[in-house]
């Protein structure tokens, strides 16, 4: 989270006043109906139909693989640099998620998409990492030569670009936001699920709200009723998040200006090799990624960065070092513990007999070799001119003093 102050405030103490905190109420009864305005600011702002605002980025993957009828015997393609949720949330439906390689982007391989689909595919998952974004035009056009559909994790990506200006998220059939105060904008913790697709919509509005069947606004449901859980965001949180959205292009526009001047900057300098970003100005532009020859060189690069004025208290990091985020962590995915007990387990489901997916610490060495000698440093859409040219005078003369060779791969 970047940017927060009195609006922020103001807006929750405007609910708290109101004694109304549900998502769900009349306005006669002073329910100001944050949720359901937000939930229209968003879908506007993204360039869709229709916006569900849940209680979580994993609730809202969930509600977007409920939303296209994703289940046991189903597949989905997923990529071995992500948070966990992106294993967990198939899981929860009974899907089994299959893990692949990232390329030197650190975003989804297209190449190892194409070798990891089976006849039990039914959606790939590219998660948008870092405030970086996969390459969707190859992305969408295997699924369309494969008929499968894709499901856009765009929580760490919130409101970024695509080169020709669409929004991460709002690309594939679904998308999925994340709002915790680890992310671009924040509530503390929220998130939204997106769609084109009215049917698809409802279904993730009957699971996020299980027993009921209101849309947002107080419409009624089409579809028959079905179980499902109690995913919801309240209206406090959307209060903030009205107030945050109004944050988040502002925000966007000053981490590109940033990332931006430090490239170029730093371009063509001794031992500068930038990561590829599938186009400069996609994505947040909340980190600038270099790579290294091997791990040694990344690391050292590291604390030479970090020991010259420029890039103190400046964020460092190997994502090799980033835990959960990288699968080889992901212990009961990798033991196939997925879920509370055997009879509820998806990899025991009779469904998925057929899969043939497995997991262990030694899969994927291309994605684990690039993880190592990757560098991401943090943007702040806040810094000077100043710091900025500090950080990329900082960059510039910590990889010359590491003297880094050629990136292999």
């Amino acid at each position: 989270m970047y940017r927060y102050g009195k609006e922020e405030i103001e807006a929750a103490t405007k609910v708290l006043r109101t004694g109304q905190w549900f998502r769900f109420g009349a306005p006669r009864t002073r329910h100001l109906r944050e949720a359901y305005k937000f939930e229209a600011a968003w879908a506007r702002a993204m360039g869709v139909k229709h916006t569900l605002f849940c209680c979580s980025g994993t609730a809202a993957l969930q509600c977007a693989y409920a939303g296209l009828e994703v289940g046991p015997g189903d597949e989905v393609i997923i990529p071995g640099f992500t948070w966990i949720a992106s294993a967990c949330a198939p899981l929860g439906m009974g899907a089994i998620p299959v893990i692949v390689d990232v390329d030197e982007s650190l975003m989804m391989d297209p190449d190892a998409i194409e070798k990891a689909i089976t006849p039990r595919t039914k959606v790939i998952d590219p998660v948008h990492m870092s405030g970086l974004m996969c390459d969707m035009d190859r992305i969408m056009k295997i699924a369309r030569k494969h008929k499968l559909l894709v499901v856009e994790d765009a929580c760490q990506c919130d409101g970024g670009y695509w080169k020709d200006g669409r929004r991460a998220g709002a690309i594939g059939q679904a998308g999925a936001y994340s709002f915790n105060w680890y992310k671009v904008i924040s509530c503390g913790d929220s998130g939204a699920f997106v769609t084109n697709d009215r049917e698809a919509f409802e279904r993730g509005v009957q699971y996020h709200n299980g027993g009921e069947g209101l849309l947002p606004g107080g419409r009624k449901l089409s579809i028959p009723p079905f179980a499902g859980g109690t995913l919801r965001g309240n209206e406090i949180l959307a209060a903030i998040m009205r107030v945050q959205l109004g944050r988040l292009s502002g925000i966007i526009r000053d981490l590109h200006r940033v990332r931006a001047r430090i490239s170029r900057q730093i371009e063509g300098a001794p031992g500068v090799r930038q990561i590829p970003y599938n186009g400069g100005d996609t994505g947040t532009g909340a980190h600038l990624g270099l790579r290294f020859a091997d791990e040694r060189q990344a690391r050292a690069f590291v604390a030479a960065f970090r020991a010259h004025a420029g890039g103190k208290g400046v964020s460092a990091w190997l994502p090799i070092d980033s835990g959960r985020h990288v699968c080889w962590n992901w212990e009961a995915v990798l033991a196939k513990r997925g879920a509370w007990c055997e009879a509820a387990n998806p990899y025991e489901h009779p469904a998925n007999a057929a899969s043939r997916v497995s997991y262990s610490k030694e899969m994927l060495p291309k994605t684990l070799a690039i993880l190592k000698r990757t560098v991401l440093i943090g943007m702040n859409p806040d810094w000077t001119t100043r710091q900025v040219d500090g950080v990329a005078r900082a960059i510039v003369v910590a990889a010359r003093r590491v003297d880094a060779g050629p990136a292999d791969g």
